[in-house]
């Protein structure tokens, strides 16, 4: 265990000094010391390492910074303290974003055509009319989609990430550019954490305060809901089965579950499974969920958008007759 230790901390070391010493071919060694140290290390030397290698992240040359970036989420899945580890992983992703943001325009602007898979292979003349850097950039992007998700999991990190407006509108930029739909990273930048939801059932007149966080999908909320208003015994209607609604929380894998109601917004528009709770329209700073009967019957594998997340769904109070009644007719108007 000592000799185990101590390889990973010399693999660490070796590489941070070459590092920082810009020393590039000393560093290309260390980094092949690095991964393969990695790859045996226990938990308690990963979590160890993780924020040594955050420390000096913003330093490591462009080619191999996502790949250590992945390291640094695979050590934070394994223990490590993600909150003092994220802010350098997604500063130094918001970075990779811009560069493949450059990446788009210009090849777009060479006359590129499609834009190529990020494992493509390029041609030296592509890589000469759009820039080495830009071109890393680009192919680098779904380590960085793994490590920011890895970090984004833990909702301290969530509620405490400096920039993370930033990083998403830089994503949003790549995604409208190049058709990516960089689905993960989106999804887990839209995570609502401790966010109150107002669920009026339409055919009983109830009405119900909710708050939220972790959940990745509407999948995954519409089931939570089932739960805590069927389940709860406060609604009719067949509730899903305990192992689903522990699945869409912490627990491990997937099962099969069919939906309970049809979601719509404040707005009339339906609020469909595939999309995720930020999507959800605000009413007067509140995001409000109408529930209608399904119109047909749907199922689906239960589980939890984000393996690595804990989804919670909380009722925080049954709402009074008359409130109820009146946010109804406020919707009802809304939509005429």
């Amino acid at each position: 265990m000592i000799f185990r230790r101590e390889r990973l901390e010399a693999a660490v070391g070796a590489f941070e000094a070459a590092v920082r010493a810009q020393d590039a071919a000393a560093a290309e060694r260390a980094f092949e010391g690095l991964h393969r140290a990695f790859g045996r290390a226990r938990d308690e030397e990963l979590r160890e390492a993780a924020p040594r290698l955050a420390a000096f992240l913003a330093e490591v040359p462009a080619g191999p910074r996502a790949v250590v970036a992945v390291m640094i989420g695979a050590c934070v899945e394994r223990g490590a303290d993600a909150v003092v580890c994220a802010p350098a992983v997604l500063a130094a992703a918001r970075e990779a974003f811009e560069t493949a943001e450059v990446f788009c325009e210009r090849w777009a602007a060479t006359g590129g055509g499609d834009l190529p898979g990020h494992e493509d292979d390029l041609t030296e003349a592509d890589i000469e009319r759009v820039g080495f850097d830009a071109v890393v950039g680009w192919e680098s992007l779904p380590q960085w989609e793994m490590a920011c998700v890895a970090m984004l999991n833990v909702k301290a990190v969530r509620r405490a990430a400096g920039g993370k407006a930033e990083l998403r509108a830089v994503v949003e930029r790549v995604r409208e550019a190049s058709g990516d739909p960089f689905k993960c990273l989106a999804y887990a930048l839209d995570v609502l954490d401790d966010e109150p939801l107002v669920v009026l059932d339409r055919k009983t007149g109830a009405g119900f305060a909710v708050r939220v966080s972790g959940i990745g999908d509407n999948f995954q909320l519409h089931t939570l809901l089932a739960d805590a208003l069927i389940g709860g015994g406060h609604l009719p209607g067949r509730a899903p089965a305990p192992q689903a609604v522990a699945m869409c929380r912490d627990r491990p894998g997937m099962t099969s579950t069919t939906g309970s109601f049809n979601l719509v917004g404040a707005d009339g528009e339906w609020i469909w499974n595939e999309g995720n709770p930020s999507e959800i329209p605000v009413v007067d700073g509140v995001r409000i969920v109408v529930l209608d009967p399904p119109p047909y019957e749907r199922s689906w594998p239960a589980g939890r958008f984000f393996p690595g997340m804990t989804g919670e769904l909380v009722l925080e109070r049954v709402l009074p007759g008359p409130e109820a009644a009146g946010l109804l007719v406020q919707v009802a108007e809304s939509v005429r």
